[in-house]
């Protein structure tokens, strides 16, 4: 740590924006498809790298299904799981698409906690270490990747709702912080990255129908969430794609710093 002597000389890191003489790279095949009449097909087709982390999830395996049926030619899943329990998922899309390279690597970024109803100080600091750190840690990984092949990219990552409102009646406080912390974290990454052509966003959905949100001990929370829902009901995971894929493709590349709320309503009220 620094002396407090120092700190008045010090110097702090500057952002470098892009201005009019050089400007974030374009897509290059943003106006004409090569030649292809069909430009709304081809805005939204996925034709390039993905890597999806917790890829082995509810959410993030019919994120992966999306992107694979718009195209996706190669799919890295990262997931905390091991390979045993991520084995039905690689083979079920692997299934589906036999066009597609499919690969698995087990790596320590999802958080089997998240939904856990407790304030411990343990919990706490695994949830913020998972979402946040964990969330930070695979962007920079990425985003180096994309700046030295100066290709630019896309970054989606899943927040929620819960990091913009205080869920009820569950108890929650790490988790709603460390999503909280990802909605911010997308901003100043979007900033700082936009110069190497990367956009980052996130996308936060309500609550939706996976496993976390299944068994009879959720029955009377769920009562509680449907009486707050606009729509009254908890939503698909297939429900999300619908923000993933623009995201990834063409038709999102000017969409940057962006919060995609994909929950029915639930927030409004």
């Amino acid at each position: 740590m620094a002396e407090r002597s120092n700190l008045t000389s010090r110097a702090i890191p500057s952002i470098t924006l892009c201005f009019p003489s050089s400007p974030a790279p374009t897509p290059s095949d943003l106006h004409d498809a090569n030649g292809d009449t069909n430009l709304a097909i081809e805005r939204f087709r996925v034709s390039e790298v993905a890597v999806v982390a917790g890829g082995a999830g509810d959410l993030s395996a019919a994120s992966s299904k999306a992107l694979l049926e718009h195209g996706l030619q190669e799919l890295a899943i990262f997931d905390a799981a091991t390979e045993d329990i991520a084995k039905p998922v690689i083979f079920q899309l692997s299934s589906d698409f036999p066009f597609a390279k499919i690969t698995f690597t087990k790596v320590d970024i999802t958080d089997a906690d998240a939904h856990a109803m407790q304030h411990s100080i343990d919990s706490w600091r695994r949830t913020l270490e998972v979402n946040t750190t964990g969330s930070l840690i695979i962007a920079q990984a990425v985003a180096k990747t994309m700046a030295e092949a100066k290709t630019g990219g896309s970054i989606a990552r899943v927040a929620s709702i819960l990091g913009i409102w205080v869920n009820f009646p569950q108890l929650q406080a790490g988790y709603n912080a460390s999503k909280a912390a990802v909605i911010m974290m997308k901003n100043s990454l979007a900033v700082e990255w936009d110069r190497y052509g990367i956009t980052v966003n996130t996308i936060s959905p309500g609550y939706v129908n996976t496993i976390l949100n299944e068994g009879e001990g959720l029955d009377e929370a769920k009562k509680i969430w449907l009486a707050r829902n606009p729509m009254g009901r908890i939503g698909e995971r297939e429900e999300l794609c619908g923000a993933v894929v623009p995201l990834a493709r063409r038709a999102g590349s000017h969409i940057t710093g962006a919060d995609i709320v994909v929950d029915d309503g639930q927030s409004l009220l």
